[in-house]
Order: structure tokens, then C-alpha cells, then sequence
């Protein structure tokens, strides 16, 4: 499975990305969350990936953040609900918002995102509640996972723990912290 792709930037067209990792380039479809976030063509970008095998396509989808990647996978358990249609509504809310609509259970809000009707919405509230909230809401102000911190959520996850654990352990880190070091905070906080 291929779970991080780190390379150059080699193209951007809505909503799909080009990387070009060691001369191999991955077509990965994005969020317009991630997409706009993203740097400028031909500087390196590093993207967290699900990747889904279908009888008839391979297809990589890619996430700046951790947070944004669980949601994707959440939203891909419920019935009804494909790749497209989750990152439509990864497109239309952060988040922080589509938590904050499962809690306070607007449906009205999820409407708003193209593709989302009523049904839909109220299906989706039903089976978000309690799956979504702090573990896996952004705090305010929160911006990409930088290279070293994703760094650190991999190895973390390579060492056994969930990629919730991962996550939580990785807020108590100073922002700016090495990976070496940042492994080492993490797994006292974790123990």
C-alpha cells in the first residue's frame, strides 16, 4: 500500500496533482482543501496517500494532513458514500466544519456541497456522530503537516500505534522539533 508519496510537484490541474518521486510520476486526486495549499510546480511537496484498487483502476488519493486523510477514510465506511463524493466534501468543508456540523448535527450545512442532498446529509450525521470531534478536528489556526511531522506520524505508525494516537501525540510536540527528537517526545508522551 502506498501511504506517503515525497517528490516534485510536476503538475496541478483541479483536482488531480502530478508528483514526480525519483523519475515515477503518481496521479493523485486531492481535496481542494490540500490543493490550494499545496506548493508552486517543480518544489517538492509530500502528501499522505490512501490508496483504493478496483476491479477496473488503481487511484491515489493524497492529503496534506493526517487529520484531513482519517476523515477521507471515515466518510469512505459509509454506505453511499465513494472517493468522489468524499473529497467533494473535503473540497466544500474543512475539517473542523464538517465536525463541527456532525456535532451540532446541521444537516443544512453538508447540503451545501455540491452532490450532498438531504438524504445523504442526514445519513452522513448519523454516522459521523462520535467518529468525528477533537482526535480529529484541526485546532484553530492549524495549517499543513510539515515534512518532519509527517515524518513523525509514519514512524509512529510503523512502531504500532493508530494513526489517532499518532495524531494526538504529535499536538504535544513543539512545532518546530527535529524527527529524531520529535520520535523520541512523542513516544514519552505516548508511554
Amino acid at each position: 500500500m502506498i501511504g506517503r508519496l515525497t517528490g516534485t510537484l510536476a503538475e496541478k490541474t483541479p483536482p488531480r496533482v502530478l508528483i514526480d518521486v525519483g523519475g515515477v510520476g503518481y496521479e493523485v486526486d486531492v481535496p481542494m482543501s490540500t490543493f490550494y495549499h499545496l506548493p508552486g510546480l517543480g518544489e517538492r511537496a509530500t502528501l499522505l496517500t490512501h490508496f483504493v484498487v478496483r476491479e477496473d483502476a488503481q487511484l491515489l488519493y493524497g492529503f496534506l494532513t493526517a487529520e484531513e486523510r482519517a476523515t477521507f477514510r471515515e466518510l469512505l465506511k459509509i454506505s453511499g458514500i465513494g472517493p468522489r463524493t468524499a473529497l467533494a466534501i473535503l473540497s466544500g468543508l474543512s475539517v473542523a466544519d464538517l465536525a463541527a456540523a456532525v456535532t451540532r448535527q446541521e444537516g443544512g450545512r453538508l447540503q451545501k456541497v455540491p452532490g450532498i442532498g438531504k438524504k445523504t446529509a442526514e445519513r452522513l450525521l448519523l454516522e459521523l456522530k462520535g467518529k468525528l470531534g477533537p482526535d480529529l478536528a484541526l485546532p484553530a489556526g492549524a495549517t499543513a503537516v510539515s515534512d518532519s511531522q509527517a515524518d513523525i506520524v509514519q514512524a509512529l505508525m510503523a512502531l504500532g500505534y493508530g494513526e489517532k494516537d499518532a495524531a494526538a501525540a504529535l499536538k504535544k510536540l513543539p512545532p518546530d522539533v527535529g524527527v529524531s527528537e520529535g520520535i523520541k517526545l512523542a513516544l514519552k508522551a505516548l508511554g
